[in-house]
């Protein structure tokens, strides 16, 4: 079987949409990480007791980004999806930000997106129509979370599609450059 971080993505830059594949489902305590050796998704660790991912959290294949793994995102939709499960999304934003650990920083940056068939967030066009207490809670989410790890995660800004395409262009080209390295 394929490596599934190698599925094509299927960016449609006019409408704003690409595919993206579930690790964690939102209401989940378990965190689960794409293992390509195995093309499995294992166990990557345990939330504490009452914190759940808020939303569906995965990646967007043939993607890179600084910390070496495919680019994340969440997704917003009205209930959650699977494990593994591969889904159209439209991009509406992007939570940039860096986190540190063991005195070394990067850029970690969250892409936002809503899934194509959600009647819940259908309205959906930008980051900007996020209600602003939802947005805070995500943002909160990713702090508690990292912190729960041993990680600092500080946002530096948010920008709607636009940016966040052209972030995701730039995990693409780094995915494609890093593909030719390999080869």
């Amino acid at each position: 079987m394929d490596d599934l971080a190698a599925l094509p993505n299927q960016l449609a830059v006019k409408k704003l949409q690409c595919r993206a594949i579930i690790e964690t489902p939102k209401g989940c305590r378990n965190k689960f990480d794409y293992d390509p050796d195995s093309n499995l998704f294992m166990l990557g660790g345990l939330l504490p007791e009452g914190m759940i991912f808020p939303f569906d959290f995965g990646f967007i294949p043939s993607t890179l980004g600084d910390d070496g793994d495919p680019l994340d995102i969440m997704v917003l939709m009205d209930a959650p999806a699977h494990v593994g499960c591969l889904i159209d999304v439209r991009i509406i934003g992007i939570i940039e930000a860096k986190q540190t650990q063991d005195g070394k920083t990067e850029r970690n940056d969250r892409l936002l997106g809503v899934a194509v068939h959600s009647y819940d967030h259908e309205g959906l066009q930008s980051i900007d129509d996020v209600s602003k207490t939802l947005l805070t809670q995500v943002e909160e989410f990713f702090v508690s979370y990292n912190k729960q790890r041993g990680k600092k995660f500080k946002i530096t800004r948010t920008g709607g599609p636009k940016r966040a395409v052209k972030f995701l262009k730039a995990g693409i080209e780094a995915y494609k450059s890093n593909s030719k390295k390999r080869a």
